[in-house]
């Protein structure tokens, strides 16, 4: 099904996978045009039929910020020709995002229906005069007729995310009274004049893309009903394909983290399909290619968006059509290197792939002089040094102590909502193989052996740092590696100790459902319905000990969906506090100078990590020819960081 080609009235998409909009953080800036053009040649290169580029504001008060991508001038034809150049060289096609930011603008001129100020941006918006909607609607058509001189094949027009169209289109932020505001058709006509306004400006293969908010996830937002009127407009205006947009970006409820199962959102698309007629693309957690073909062939949608999926593996398409689906690095949901870079205003990459948006930077090469090279551990950062050593020509060694590779990861997959997990270790564990890694398990690292290598590479990982405080009556504070093994019994009563991501990990581990079912995952969040969290029959702690908030160090884009998971199962969190004493009576501690028992069975520490370097100080020691790396836990123990392991075994391979 992902392999066929969609037939358009005036014209033809190779296939049915599409690589959704994201910013890279290449978008701004002369500077970056030859880095964004390699991002998306690459991505062509790898058989996606459509890419969707990240958003560029038609006009100044629509930026995202005051220094954000725009297209609107002859100079952004200039520029944009490489990015559309290096897509049709391969065979793909390209649409540019038109988006405008409305009240999420994070700027002082920023402009909305109404003067309602969002919860997530720091500025009020200016209520849009029918002067300035015009203006507006002019200002998309130009754009689009820009877009057609840069040789792009056609427009996304962003009318979903809480942007401004989405903000036109609800009530939740439209409170006009005059011809935009009220009805749903009034509320749609903006979105109406905009398709019309372009269509008139481009030719008719030009591929008009509407993203159409299917479901809000705010209050007072479009109904189902509404929603099938909105796109039964927008078809007659003149758009050709419907792509899915699920959520406000204020909305608290998880929509593309880990934790949402995958294909969680497929009704969204099957509601715009029974709507019109035009081809709809089904969108959020869809990772592989057998989860996109079950929506295919249930008729559910007509294409498929992968977004970060095609930053961890840009050449998804190429595999499954060469029925090499088992080799693709599969996104896990993750957001560490892409969303969290981008709201941090840094460049996006991937976990599981730091070579994402580092093309030229970042370039594998094969090695001036064959080496050979000892890696010493088969965690995460292991497996990728010696996957990447490989790619260069090395000869590699790669030794583990235990009888099974994956480190940390063999942890986090236990965790419920990081499911995900077990099949980036599955293809990293796999191309070890396929790379030809010399792959020894059960093996100790021996000072003797550097003899016999040019190089060795420590990344031997991260052992719980054990809380020191007085124990008795036969209790003892639990590891959190032991507890997530299932190697000890846990009571009904439990402290956790550490607020970081381990601790709330452990939150999860101990009160959600593994493998949760789309059912039960609307349940708890309430979607479309009332929300019924299902509730631990636990009574759970979590302890810090300096002030603050909780979850201070999580994730920017996922650290509120941690919280609220602790919120939801009724965890007291107290901050500022000591340990003191672990007994039958329970966990005596200190808060604010005053005593406290808190009456538990169960004591766990999440209290961060220490290097396992015994192996590295047997190496410094050893006074050798033998150059000596080290990468991940090994390296910096203080938070557990896969995507800096993994970069970091990047670099080493590079650098050897």
């Amino acid at each position: 099904m992902l392999e066929q080609p969609l037939k358009l009235a005036h014209g033809e998409i190779r296939n049915r996978l599409v690589m959704g909009s994201m910013h890279t953080g290449l978008e701004e800036g002369w500077h970056n045009r030859k880095r964004l053009a390699a991002f998306y040649e690459e991505r062509a290169k790898g058989g996606v039929g459509l890419i969707i580029t990240g958003g560029y504001s038609p006009n100044v008060r629509g930026k995202l910020s005051p220094f954000a991508s725009s297209f609107n001038s002859i100079f952004d034809v200039v520029k944009h020709k490489k990015y559309t150049d290096a897509v049709h060289q391969h065979g793909g096609k390209i649409c540019i995002q038109l988006l405008h930011a409305g009240r999420y603008g994070y700027h002082p001129f920023s402009c909305a229906p109404s003067a309602i100020k969002s919860p997530i941006t720091p500025y009020a918006p200016k209520e849009m005069s029918l002067a300035m909607i015009k203006s507006t609607v002019k200002d998309f058509a130009k754009s689009a007729q820009l877009a057609h001189k840069a040789g792009y094949d056609g427009v996304e027009i962003m009318g979903s995310e809480g942007y401004l169209i989405n903000e036109f289109m609800a009530p939740h932020t439209n409170k006009r009274t005059d011809q935009y505001g009220g009805s749903n058709e009034n509320r749609m006509r903006f979105a109406k004049e905009i398709v019309s306004a372009v269509r008139a400006k481009v030719p008719d293969e030009f591929v008009i893309v509407f993203r159409l908010s299917v479901m809000d996830l705010v209050p007072n937002g479009s109904t189902k009903e509404e929603v099938v009127e909105q796109a039964k407009a927008l078809a007659d205006a003149g758009v050709d394909i419907f792509n899915t947009g699920i959520g406000w970006h204020e909305a608290r409820v998880p929509t593309i983290a880990s934790m949402v199962p995958p294909g969680a959102f497929r009704e969204a698309s099957q509601r715009l399909k029974s709507a019109t007629s035009k081809p709809v693309i089904a969108v959020n957690r869809i990772n592989t290619p057998q989860i996109a073909n079950d929506i295919l062939a249930s008729g559910d949608a007509d294409m498929v968006s992968m977004a970060r999926p095609l930053l961890a593996d840009p050449d998804i398409f190429n595999k499954y059509a060469s029925n090499k689906s088992e080799e693709i690095n599969i996104c896990i949901g993750c957001n560490q290197g892409c969303l969290d870079h981008v709201f941090k205003g840094q460049r996006a990459t991937c976990l599981v792939n730091p070579l994402a948006a580092y093309e030229l930077d970042l370039a594998i090469a094969p090695a001036d002089k064959e080496k050979n090279v000892l890696v010493v551990g088969g965690g995460p950062a292991g497996l990728a040094a010696a996957i990447y050593l490989r790619k260069r020509g090395h000869k590699v060694t790669l030794i583990e102590r235990s009888d099974t590779l994956g480190g940390q990861f063999n942890l986090a997959m236990r965790v419920p909502g990081k499911e995900d997990f077990k099949l980036a270790l599955k293809y990293f564990s796999d191309e070890v193989v396929r790379q030809g890694v010399d792959l020894k398990m059960n093996t100790e690292f021996s000072h003797s052996m550097l003899k016999d290598y040019d190089d060795v590479v420590f990344a031997c990982g991260v052992s719980p740092r054990i809380a020191n405080f007085e124990c008795a009556d036969g209790k003892r504070v639990y590891r959190y590696d032991e507890v997530i093994r299932g190697d000890v019994e846990i009571g009904s009563k439990v402290a956790i100790l550490g607020a970081g991501g381990i601790g709330f990990d452990m939150v999860a581990f101990l009160t959600e459902r593994p493998d949760q079912s789309i059912e039960s995952f609307k349940e708890q969040w309430g979607i479309e319905q009332e929300a019924k969290p299902h509730r631990t029959d636990k009574k759970l702690y979590m302890l810090k000990r300096s002030e603050g908030r909780f979850g201070s160090t999580l994730g920017k884009t996922t650290g509120w969906i941690h919280r609220q998971v602790a919120k939801m199962q009724g965890v007291e969190q107290i901050a500022g506090c000591q340990y003191t004493r672990f007994d039958k009576q329970g966990l005596h501690i200190t808060v604010n100078g005053e005593s406290r028992i808190l009456d538990v069975d169960t004591v766990i520490g999440c209290i961060g990590q220490t290097s396992n370097d015994s192996e590295l100080k047997q190496a410094q020691e050893t006074h050798m020819s033998t150059e000596v790396h080290v990468i991940g836990g090994a390296k910096l123990a203080s938070e557990i960081d896969a995507k800096r392991a993994i970069k970091e075994a990047l670099m080493v391979a590079r650098e050897i």
